[in-house]
């Protein structure tokens, strides 16, 4: 009796398991549902593959040895990993001293930007003026304006205020919104400041508060998540600028580590023979030494990933808070 019971159940399981299977495949929505998920999986995967690929292709190639790299047989799979290939590119970039320049001229230019654009945002989002739209048009012109086309007339005035091989013409224009990408970090925080509810901003002018106190006490601690994607992107943006340094600098002392990317470049595919031991080439063979150069563009990327590891979440927090609303 007990063996035609649990019999019974599991016919009946597998009935109710047909019966809706059934219903599901006549319905064409569930179908086309299922369908339009595969395909956006299928685009997500293809474009997580292009993203990716670069990087695992660097990181790989950075672990391998000089053997691996003239065999054709290794691809993916180094059969010896040689970190010491990032203590060579750490040498030959030197990379300590020009690790302080990038960082110092990324600071202050981040800074820069960071309290100018979101004053000049407030401004746009907050005030009426004369020509309020139209110089609006212009802040959007200039980030659409590629740098290019004005570094004639900027390399011209700041050679006659003697800016040239000074860090000057990367950080001052950023304390006037001006700079790498100023014009995108006014229109984020002008479009998150007109979301905001005029009655906070009021209340805090009946406590008594004049403009700098509101912005500071009430504004600014709401805008975090603006201030948050200003940042990681300005942050991104100048350490990894290697146009305008390399146009305004010429000393090699003060240059940066993008620009040391050259001279790493150059040095392993034409070392002295006092560096053939180090890369482990012999003389008359190819010098060109991939993981050296793989593992010297890692070292130079890797303070924005640590940044960008920890900032992760916030950012894409920020993303979404900041939407470009009215």
């Amino acid at each position: 009796m007990q063996e035609n019971i649990v019999e019974y159940n599991r016919d009946s399981k597998i009935l109710r398991w047909l019966f809706r299977t059934k219903h599901w495949i006549s319905s064409p929505s569930r179908i086309k549902n299922v369908f339009v998920r595969i395909m956006v999986y299928i685009l997500l995967l293809n474009l997580t593959f292009v993203f990716v690929y670069p990087f695992m292709y660097m990181v790989v190639t950075a672990l391998k040895s000089n053997a691996d790299l003239n065999d054709f047989t290794v691809n993916w799979v180094p059969r010896s990993l040689k970190f010491e290939n990032f203590a060579i590119a750490y040498h030959l970039l030197n990379y300590r001293s020009y690790l302080e320049n990038s960082i110092l001229i990324t600071f202050l230019a981040t800074l820069g930007h960071l309290i100018s654009c979101s004053f000049i945002g407030y401004g746009f989002a907050r005030y009426s003026f004369p020509f309020k739209n139209l110089l609006f048009l212009l802040v959007i012109v200039s980030f659409i304006v590629p740098v290019q086309t004005i570094i004639v007339p900027l390399y011209i005035t700041y050679k006659n205020l003697g800016w040239l091989d000074t860090y000057l013409p990367l950080i001052i224009p950023t304390f006037f919104g001006f700079g790498m990408k100023g014009a995108l970090f006014i229109f984020l925080f002008r479009q998150f400041y007109m979301g905001l509810p005029k009655e906070l901003e009021e209340a805090a002018k009946i406590d008594g508060c004049g403009f700098f106190m509101t912005y500071v006490r009430i504004v600014m601690p709401i805008a975090k998540a603006s201030f948050l994607v200003a940042l990681v992107l300005s942050l991104v943006w100048h350490w990894n600028d290697f146009y305008e340094p390399a146009i305004y600098i010429s000393k090699v002392t003060k240059a940066v580590l993008p620009s040391r990317i050259n001279h790493l470049v150059s040095i392993v595919n034409a070392p002295p023979e006092e560096l053939f031991d180090l890369l482990e080439l012999v003389e008359g063979e190819d010098t060109l030494n991939n993981a050296v150069m793989m593992a010297g563009t890692f070292l130079i990327i890797l303070p924005v990933l640590i940044v960008f590891a920890f900032a992760q979440k916030q950012f894409m927090q920020g993303i979404e808070t900041t939407g470009m609303k009215e």
